[in-house]
């Protein structure tokens, strides 16, 4: 199987902090690897070494079959890296922008403006693309920032949290253009706290957890490691929710959780077949379902059952996510 992305045994430490502990990473081509974890999971700095801005202590990488170390400069041709914030000058208009980060890549005057042209219309930033970015929306800045990213049109992109701080509509934007990217050949890191944007984009998800990885695989393949799915159910007459619930107990074993004000009932389930069970129960009780539903577990819950503790969780014990190389 051929990586595009490949890391092994990747160490770093910042004083007492050890921030990479043998980190693992590997991602084919044409595809969105996510790097899921908490605030100083060590996310940043694996993002910061494959992109050759930091030495690891320990282990080796490969980007496009290069070395991050002794091939550094040929890895940066080949890579775009958009960090938490956006980089362009607030000052300078979107065009301006786009085509004085090409002409520091050695485009000549001509070629710098129709490829600034060319992005500006890929990311829907044509018309805004006169004015000065300083009077760009938050999702706006993070498509040119997207953009600039591609000028050199590379094989690897580095996004590290890219939704940082967006509203859902600018969110949902850049996770539009991340498909379109990926559709046109090129192969996406994605770091992410955010477990919807995971579940949304990433065809591999690999789980860092203080600077380890603690699980990898698709999105379905670590859902399916709690062995369980989640019985909903809610009547559609409120006042016999208590009813409702001693029926799912009974059928159970367990304890419902009942959500207020809604009346929703969930409980985990092992069993499939209890559906059909719950809905005799409801025929005989004449109880009608307004909800009635047997879910897999969202990645919040494959989480919190990997490392104890939720994907937004800051860990102070980690390394700070920015920490200078």
């Amino acid at each position: 199987m051929s990586y595009v992305i490949q890391a092994e045994g990747l160490r770093k430490r910042f004083g007492d902090t050890q921030a990479l502990d043998g980190v693992d990473i590997a991602a084919r081509r044409g595809t969105v690897l996510g790097v899921l974890g908490p605030n100083g999971a060590g996310k940043t700095t694996a993002v910061r070494v494959l992109a050759t801005l930091l030495k690891p202590d320990a282990g080796r990488a490969e980007v496009c079959g290069y070395d991050v170390l002794k091939d550094a400069v040929r890895v940066r041709a080949m890579i775009g890296l958009t960090g938490q914030y956006a980089s362009v000058d607030e000052e300078l208009t979107g065009s301006e922008n786009l085509r004085m980060i090409a002409r520091l890549l050695d485009f000549n005057r001509a070629d710098a403006r129709d490829r600034a042209t060319g992005l500006l219309e890929q990311f829907g930033l044509t018309e805004p693309g006169g004015r000065a970015v300083k009077t760009y929306s938050g999702g706006m800045r993070r498509r040119l920032d997207l953009a600039a990213s591609l000028i050199n049109r590379p094989e690897v992109i580095f996004l590290d949290e890219p939704t940082t701080g967006l509203d859902p509509r600018a969110r949902n934007d850049v996770w539009d253009t991340v498909r379109e990217v990926v559709a046109d050949g090129a192969t996406v890191l994605l770091t992410t706290q955010n477990l919807e944007e995971a579940d949304a984009l990433a065809d591999q998800i690999t789980v860092v957890d203080h600077g380890r990885v603690i699980a990898e695989g698709s999105s379905a393949e670590l859902k399916s490691r709690i062995g369980r799915q989640t019985l909903e159910v809610r009547a559609a007459e409120p006042y016999r929710a208590s009813q409702l619930t001693a029926i799912v107990a009974e059928l159970t074993g367990l304890h419902p959780t009942v959500q207020e004000p809604s009346g929703l009932v969930t409980v985990p389930v092992s069993d499939p077949t209890l559906l059909s069970a719950v809905v005799r129960r409801l025929d005989e009780a004449d109880i009608v379902a307004a909800e009635l539903a047997l879910r897999m577990p969202s990645l919040d819950e494959v989480f919190l059952t990997l490392t104890g503790h939720p994907a937004e969780e800051a860990d102070t014990e980690s390394v700070p996510e920015r920490t200078p190389a």
